[in-house]
Formats: C-alpha cells, sequence, structure tokens
C-alpha cells in the first residue's frame, strides 16, 4: 500500500457501517456495529456519537483496548484499526460531533446526559486487500 493514510481514510469516509470491539469483563471480545464516524483525524483518531447508557461505554470506562474494523464491500476490502478508545462527557466533545437530526437518537439534545462521544485514537492497523494483509504503524 503506496500511501495508507490516503487508502484507507477513503475506505473510512465511503463506509456506511463501522464496527467497534471492546472486552467485556471475562476477556472476550465483543464487536458491535456502529454508524459511520462523525469526525477523523487521518487515521489515527477517530469521533463517534452513542448513548452513555450502552454496554460498550460501560466496558471502555473499564479497559480502553479497542479496535475498529471498516470494509470497502465493493472491492472486498478491510481495515481494522488497534489502539484505545475514550469516553468523552464534555459539552466541548458533544458540541464538536453533534449533527442537525441527532435529536432523533438524542431526545434532550447536545446536553442529553445519555449522548457521548467516543474517542479512538490508534496505534497500529491491519489492510486486506487481493487475499493478502498487511500489517502498519499509524
Amino acid at each position: 500500500m503506496r500511501n495508507p493514510e490516503e487508502t484507507i481514510g477513503k475506505i473510512i469516509d465511503k463506509a456506511s457501517t463501522s464496527f467497534i470491539a471492546y472486552v467485556d469483563d471475562n476477556g472476550y471480545p465483543i464487536t458491535k456495529a456502529m454508524l459511520k464516524p462523525r469526525e477523523r483525524n487521518g487515521i489515527k483518531t477517530i469521533w463517534f456519537s452513542t448513548n452513555t447508557s450502552s454496554n460498550k461505554v460501560k466496558y471502555f470506562k473499564k479497559n480502553s483496548k479497542a479496535s475498529v474494523y471498516f470494509i470497502d464491500k465493493r472491492f472486498f476490502r478491510g481495515i481494522s484499526l488497534i489502539g484505545t478508545m475514550e469516553v468523552l462527557e464534555t459539552a466541548e466533545a458533544k458540541e464538536r460531533i453533534w449533527q442537525d437530526g441527532d435529536t432523533a437518537y438524542y431526545k434532550e439534545g447536545v446536553t442529553d446526559p445519555d449522548y457521548c462521544v467516543l474517542k479512538f485514537t490508534a496505534t497500529k492497523g491491519r489492510y486486506y486487500c487481493n487475499f493478502k494483509s498487511e500489517d502498519f504503524e499509524v
């Protein structure tokens, strides 16, 4: 892969669904489908919105180890990023990624206590394309 940030960035931007994984209290990985990220800074930092009351938030508060996965269905390519997930509940973080229409999920608006931000920071990744995989540092 000549330019990981560009290639992977395009996959992230075009993906309609994201998959995030966290570790439960018994050490098992749990994978959840999510809406596409709200924002990203290259492929190093990716922001998602979610419900504060969700299991993933509960577990990320205990153990920040995480992975995110994006797929390009058309060309059967995939990218797995490994790193840590922070749960952010500050007004600044919430306002940063708030979008019109979010009241469908968070009835009380940007200050809804059941609305929070997940900030993923990648440390390494694995890219799959053309029947082979390639590891890389982020």
